[in-house]
């Protein structure tokens, strides 16, 4: 990278600032380009590191520019932001892509493939699908306790309430109301559908995926927290070690160590990925109960059941899920199958 320019780009939708910089640190240019004039570019440009932040279409950008033969690096704005100096433009911003990707210590975000976006698309569509769904019937309980009613959560517990509501004749509420809430009712109805539909379709996908099949047979890791890993790790090429691998998605503890003295404090949630961790912490407890009702098995339900007894159930699962990326790493990298040791 030190005898390559760097094509730095600020991302937009129609007009794009690029900011060129030779080996030396020397600003080539530092113009606005159209959509059609920066495909231009990047295809005439001789190989370079083409850099950019990591947000919306940045992806795409990315896989051209690859495409194209070009080294990628796409960087955190939040790693982007120490570069900047003097006022928030589009050119200092760009300028400030251009320093950063200059840093040797300073590493991109995975470039994900066209499959892998399809299948993080599904996967962010369910995700959306399901808030909203949670949020109607969280509005549908609310507004009925204004009126005295208590609908006990669960959507089984509306399927079984609100038509007998909506029938009830004798419980006071005015008929504006009602035929609002059979409105919400009707809708509700319609966004379990869109959600049944939309994990169908992501179970069908993870199903006939090697990948995802391979890391569903780790412990506490379901058809998303599988997805997730298979999209986050990729074949482990941005990662050093399972460590790093790890404390990316936000499962190793943050440091304040100086003078030789070490302080480790909670897990970081600074560049995480939060709802991935959030996915592999929630399976885990499932194994702590089921392995706490029984003998050991394998070293790892071992060493799991010690943890609890030592730690308690929480820090325990926070080291499961730890250990299960460090161990989806190793699969992915290497390219085996998930063998835990039997102590039998």
């Amino acid at each position: 990278m030190k005898d390559t320019n760097i094509l730095a780009i600020d991302l937009a939708k129609n007009v794009f600032q690029v900011c060129k910089r030779d080996p030396k640190g020397k600003i080539l240019f530092n113009r606005e380009l159209s959509r059609a004039k920066l495909k231009e570019l990047l295809a005439k440009q001789p190989r370079s590191v083409v850099a950019m932040e990591a947000c919306g279409s940045a992806q795409y950008w990315a896989r051209l520019a690859r495409a194209l033969g070009h080294e990628v690096k796409v960087i955190s704005a939040r790693t982007v932001k120490p570069f900047q100096t003097k006022q928030k433009t589009d050119r200092n911003d760009a300028l400030a892509i251009a320093i950063a990707a200059s840093q040797e210590h300073i590493h991109g975000a995975r470039v994900q493939s066209a499959e892998e976006q399809a299948l993080q698309s599904l996967e962010r569509a369910r995700h959306l699908a399901k808030t909203h769904q949670i949020a109607q019937s969280n509005q549908i309980r609310g507004l009925l306790g204004e009126f005295g009613i208590i609908v006990p959560p669960s959507l089984s517990q509306l399927r079984k309430h609100i038509p007998f509501i909506l029938e009830d004749a004798e419980n006071s509420l005015p008929q504006s109301f009602r035929e609002t809430l059979n409105y919400l009712w009707q809708h509700l109805l319609q966004q379990i559908e869109h959600v049944a539909i939309l994990e169908r379709q992501l179970e069908d996908a993870v199903k006939y995926d090697t990948t995802c099949q391979k890391l569903m047979k780790l412990e506490g890791v379901g058809p998303i927290g599988a997805l997730g890993l298979a999209v986050r790790l990729g074949q482990g090429e941005n990662f050093t070690n399972g460590r790093e691998a790890s404390a990316n998605i936000g499962l190793t503890p943050k440091q304040h160590s100086s003078g030789g003295k070490e302080r480790i404090g909670h897990i970081s949630k600074r560049n995480a990925d939060k709802r991935l961790r959030s996915t592999l912490f929630q399976g885990a407890p499932s194994v702590i109960t089921q392995v706490s009702k029984r003998p050991a098995r394998t070293s790892k339900e071992r060493w799991l059941q010690a943890l609890v007894e030592r730690r308690g159930k929480k820090i325990a699962a926070v080291a499961l899920a730890n250990k299960t990326v460090r161990t989806a790493y190793a699969i992915l990298k290497n390219d085996t199958e998930y063998q835990p040791i039997s102590l039998v």
